[in-house]
């Protein structure tokens, strides 16, 4: 007779060493709607396992407090790899509320705080840093990589792709194999919206 398989509660299909902090700029964050990126993340979590906390922002003190609170006052999770931004923005900066930062005052502003940690752009925003730049922002916030994608927007959302790249994060911690399999499996995506990682 086969047995019943029982179904494992959700929170242990889980993985607690591992989870996604996403920081989403919004024009109002009292307007609460439900964002493409936020509906991926519950996707990464129901389908893969992985955990994320979202959160929106919609100026530059929303996103040091956001951030802060997470490096500062969050002891559960200590676990998380990779801040998952999704803010519009130009090759070398984002946008808030209208006003622009470069990825250099956003360094200053988190300086030392990011360590091992990976900033993902989605693409709201193209990610363009010249070699120089991209080591700045790596050596003033100690993070260990800044990806993001070469190609604008053009109708086409890099959230299948951010969260293949978030998925395979779970099941290989070694930063640039993760890079090279994101680009066999997903090898048209990846040269069509120009995935790119500094480290």
């Amino acid at each position: 007779m086969l047995e019943k398989r029982q179904q494992l509660p959700q929170e242990q299909l889980i993985d607690p060493d591992y989870f996604i902090y996403c920081l989403e700029a919004v024009e109002d964050i009292e307007i609460d709607t439900v964002t493409e990126a936020q509906k991926k993340l519950d996707l990464l979590t129901t389908k893969y396992g992985v955990a994320s906390i979202y959160k929106t922002c919609d100026t530059i003190e929303g996103l040091e407090t956001s951030l802060n609170t997470l490096i500062l006052d969050d002891h559960n999770f200590k676990n998380y790899e990779i801040i998952y931004l999704v803010i519009t923005g130009e090759a070398n900066s984002i946008c808030l509320n209208d006003y622009y930062y470069s990825l250099q005052e956003i360094a200053e502003i988190f300086e030392g705080r990011l360590e091992g940690k990976i900033l993902h752009f989605s693409n709201a925003k193209i990610l363009d840093l010249d070699e120089e730049e991209a080591q700045y922002f790596i050596d003033i916030t100690g993070a260990r990589g800044v990806s993001g994608y070469g190609n604008e927007h053009n109708g086409i959302t890099s959230s299948d792709l951010d969260i293949a790249f978030f998925n395979l994060f779970k099941e290989d911690d070694n930063m640039l194999d993760v890079v090279e399999e994101l680009h066999q499996r997903h090898y048209k995506m990846c040269k069509l919206l120009d995935f790119r990682m500094y480290y």
